[in-house]
């Protein structure tokens, strides 16, 4: 158990570093990742995507990784969606960036995680009531790419090759838009 716990601070610390480096711990720069005039966070974001696909992937080959599919809930998810995109869009921070940022010392962040906190808590207090509401009904059980696509490899090349492109598209249209 101890390593494991290393592991995680590990990696929590090397994703604070990074996500610090990228700018995604100022919110001045994520609102322009969003009003679209500066790529850098959105490449970054679908970067950590692909290479994260590559290594589980990799994991899962040699029997070191385990992964949990989820049922995919159309109510749920919508819900958490626009919670999530308002909060995101109010505060300048996703949870990831919110720890970085109170890390890196942001009272706005500290604020941030507070509301974070709370909403956990709510949704902890209200989970068995929600879940016949936003689970169940709305439920179209775990589904995966590689089930689509009936293999992993499959799943893995298409993901990489679509959100290369995604990459590829942010950057000449926000390059092009940004220069005129």
């Amino acid at each position: 158990m101890t390593t494991q716990i290393w592991l995680g601070l590990f990696a929590g610390t090397a994703f604070g570093f990074v996500v610090q480096r990228i700018g995604a711990t100022d919110p001045n720069k994520m609102t322009r990742a969003h009003l679209m005039v500066e790529a850098d966070i959105p490449k970054f974001m679908l970067m950590a995507v692909i290479l994260s696909a590559f290594g589980l992937t990799g994991l899962l080959a040699v029997n070191a990784g385990k992964t949990v599919i989820l049922p995919i809930t159309l109510g749920a998810t919508t819900i958490a969606g626009l919670l999530f995109g308002v909060g995101w869009g109010l505060c300048g921070y996703c949870p990831g960036t919110t720890w970085a940022a109170v890390g890196e010392g942001r009272m706005d962040a500290v604020f941030t995680l507070l509301g974070g906190l709370l909403g956990v808590a709510a949704f902890a207090h209200l989970h068995e009531y929600l879940i016949p509401l936003l689970y169940d009904s709305t439920s179209l059980g775990p589904l995966t790419l590689a089930d689509i696509t009936g293999s992993r490899m499959i799943a893995l090349g298409l993901l990489a090759i679509l959100f290369g492109l995604a990459i590829f598209a942010i950057h000449q249209l926000w390059t092009r838009n940004n220069s005129a």
